[in-house]
Parts: C-alpha cells; sequence; structure tokens
C-alpha cells in the first residue's frame, strides 16, 4: 500500500501533537497533513477531536462520511460514554477512541482503516473481462481455442490475464501449457472460507508466457451443481484480482455453466462445421438468451472448418441464429504437435493458425477493452480547505 495521509481536526496543539505522533509512528506510519498541504487527494485518515463540543463535531463527521465514503474517520472523546459512541457510530465514524489514546488502540484502528482502504480500492477496480468458451460437442475445439486466447491475450495485451479450467472431471488446460500445477479449481470450490487474494496466489500456476492458470479437476464428478455457488464467488474474486479472466467451461451443460455463460462478457461457443455442432448450438444461444437480459455477447466459432464446409457457412448462421464471428481453419498436424509439446501455437512457429489466433484475440479485446484509468472509482471530491472549513 502506499503511504497513508492523516488529518487531524482539532483545535487543541496538544491534541493535535499527540495524535500527530502516534499516526507517524505506528506499523503503517501515516504523514499528517492540514489544509496547507499541495495537492487535492483526499486524506485516508481523519481524526475529529470530539471532546469539547460532540454536537458540532457529530455534523462534521456526517459531512465527512457523505463526501468522503472511503476516508476513515477517528471520533476521539474524553470518555467511553455509551451514547456518545452511539451518536458517533450513527454519524459515520470509522473508529471511537478515548483520551489520552493508549499507541496500541491507536495502531489497531490505523491498521483497520488500510484494511478497509485495501478493500474498497479493490471493488473499486473495474471487473476484469469475463470470456468464456463452451464447446457444442465434446471434441470441438474448445480447449485448444481458449488456451490459445488466453495465452494471446496475455502477450499482446501486458496485462494480468488467468485461465481457469472449469470442465467438469479431467481438464486439460494445464497439459495443453506443459504445466502439471500442485493444485487446482477443486482447491478453490473446497476453501469457500480462504477464497481471498493471497490464497489464490498459492494455489494458480504461472506459464512463461505471463499466463495464470487455475487448473482443472483430478475428479471425474467435479465440479458439479452443488459448486455452483462457490464457483460464483470464486469468479467474482477472480475478476477483482484480473484484468481478463478466460474460462474452458467444457462442453457438458450443467447447473453452474449456463449461468456463467449467460454472465460472461463474452460467451464464445465453439463448433464445428457438423449437423451435430449446429444442433447443439442453436439450442444453445437459445438458452442463453432465456437467461440473459442480453444476447449480444454471445458468438459463434466455426473450428476445424475445411472448405468446402460439409454445410455452407449461410446455413450455418441461418440455423443458429448467430453470424460466425470468427473462423479458424482446420490444421490437425500443427495443433497435434502444439499439444505434445505442451508449446502454445503463438508460441510455437509461425503457421496461419497462430495467426489466425492473433487476429481473433485483438477482435475480442480490442473494442469491448475495460482498461481504463478513467474508469476507476474516485474517492471524493473535498478538498482540504474545505474539510478544514468544516471545523
Amino acid at each position: 500500500m502506499a503511504h497513508l495521509q492523516g488529518l487531524i481536526l482539532t483545535d487543541d496543539s496538544g491534541f493535535r501533537n499527540q495524535i500527530g505522533r502516534l499516526l507517524r509512528a505506528g506499523p503503517i506510519p501515516v504523514a499528517v497533513i492540514d489544509d496547507k498541504s499541495p495537492g487535492g487527494t483526499s486524506p485516508d485518515i481523519i481524526v475529529v477531536d470530539i471532546r469539547r463540543n460532540a454536537s458540532s463535531a457529530m455534523s462534521v463527521i456526517e459531512r465527512l462520511r457523505s463526501d468522503l465514503p472511503t476516508t476513515a474517520v477517528f471520533a476521539v472523546a474524553l470518555a467511553a460514554d455509551s451514547p456518545l459512541i452511539l451518536d458517533s457510530m450513527r454519524a459515520g465514524a470509522s473508529e471511537f477512541l478515548t483520551w489520552p489514546s493508549a499507541d496500541e488502540p491507536f495502531h489497531a484502528a490505523v491498521r483497520r482503516a488500510a484494511g478497509r482502504l485495501v478493500t474498497a480500492q479493490q471493488n473499486a477496480k473495474p471487473a476484469g473481462m469475463a470470456i468464456v468458451f463452451f464447446g457444442a460437442k465434446g471434441g470441438a475445439g474448445t480447449t485448444t481455442v481458449a488456451v490459445n486466447c488466453g495465452v494471446e491475450i496475455a502477450r499482446l495485451t501486458k496485462k494480468s490475464t488467468v485461465v481457469v479450467d472449469l470442465k467438469a472431471g479431467l481438464g486439460e488446460v494445464a497439459l495443453f501449457l506443459g504445466v502439471r500445477p500442485r493444485y487446482g479449481v477443486l482447491d478453490a470450490i473446497d476453501n469457500p472460507h480462504r477464497l481471498d487474494r493471497e490464497f489464490l496466489r498459492q494455489i494458480i500456476s504461472k506459464h512463461k508466457s505471463g499466463l495464470e492458470i487455475l487448473g482443472g479437476s483430478e475428479q471425474l464428478d467435479r465440479p458439479n451443481a452443488a459448486d455452483g455457488k462457490t464457483i460464483d464467488e470464486m469468479f467474482k474474486l477472480l475478476a477483482r484480482q484480473y484484468d481478463y479472466l478466460v474460462v474452458d467451461a467444457g462442453s457438458q451443460v450443467t447447473a453452474f455453466t449456463l449461468p456463467i455463460l449467460g454472465a460472461a462478457d463474452q460467451a464464445l461457443i465453439v463448433a464445428n462445421p457438423d449437423v451435430p455442432s449446429v444442433r447443439n448450438a442453436q439450442r444453445l444461444v437459445e438458452r442463453i438468451r432465456q437467461l440473459s437480459a442480453r444476447g449480444d455477447h454471445i458468438h459463434l466459432l466455426l473450428n476445424r472448418a475445411a472448405e468446402p464446409y460439409p454445410i455452407p457457412a449461410k446455413q450455418i448462421e441461418d440455423a443458429v441464429g448467430l453470424p460466425i464471428y470468427h473462423t479458424f481453419p482446420s490444421d490437425y498436424k500443427t495443433v497435434s504437435t502444439a499439444l505434445n509439446s505442451g508449446v502454445p501455437l503463438a508460441l510455437a512457429a509461425n503457421s496461419d493458425l497462430a495467426a489466425q489466433f492473433d487476429q481473433f484475440t485483438r477482435k475480442v479485446v480490442g473494442p469491448t477493452s475495460k482498461a481504463s484509468a478513467d474508469s476507476q472509482g474516485k474517492r471524493g471530491l473535498l478538498g482540504l480547505d474545505k474539510i478544514a472549513s468544516l471545523w
């Protein structure tokens, strides 16, 4: 965390000096600023002296809480009077302390404030783009497309990207990347009480391309319907931690895959130009549209497409009700070599298929990229001079 800044609202120089010492001397040092300090950023912590005129101080705290929702407000009173504590909390104080404050209670309050600030900053970060791949049938090449798209996103954007193997039973994402992870998606699902940033760091593997990997299940019957709630929490956390979240959802329709497809930023149906794929794709698209208030995020990918197609492209589009978003040519030798070597196409020798993945990935992340500094949450617009004028 960056160095914190604190502001002290009081008319008592002794109070100011003592609180200033406590702010500076703690395990999380806080720089003391005043209304003459340069810069327009809001303080991280404001300590309000409520010892003399509690009623007026409550009005100040209410205004601070309204204008600076992520700033921690400490109320400092002469005694721990129950009605005064209640009034302070109702006004919006983050912490209630008594004067003179002992070092440890004050430093503990600073630690709590720092933790809340980190959480607020993480929640203010725009959620990462969720790109979910689902096969219209088994063997459509969903994992190949998902893995190579993930590698290309990490390579092209240089932003944090994770690929999640959500295929029920013996996922293959790590295998395609030549990685042997010790942990995987079931470790996340089976430990919902530990799902935080640090735990994810321990169970996620990293590929040399920069792509991070949450490996697949080693159990034939997992993930299953009972895991749906935890999977939802896991994806919310991942979306806060990563700029791009790439999901290989397999080809089995389950209680959790359809909601994930409905909520994704991009839901990509991988199909082959054959009757079973086209029939299943048409049914999938209809069902996803029923579950989602929108339908413009669903795209049809044609994989292993060698001309002449068994079914003409126009006929496929009419049957599914979607235009073909991208077509990947059939190149069994190149794909097989990449799979057996554990080297993704994007990192192997140049090929037409690798060029197609580059083109496809630029299309996916380009127009709808969420990475924008302007979209970061703002911490408030109340300047230091205005804060001081409240006192």
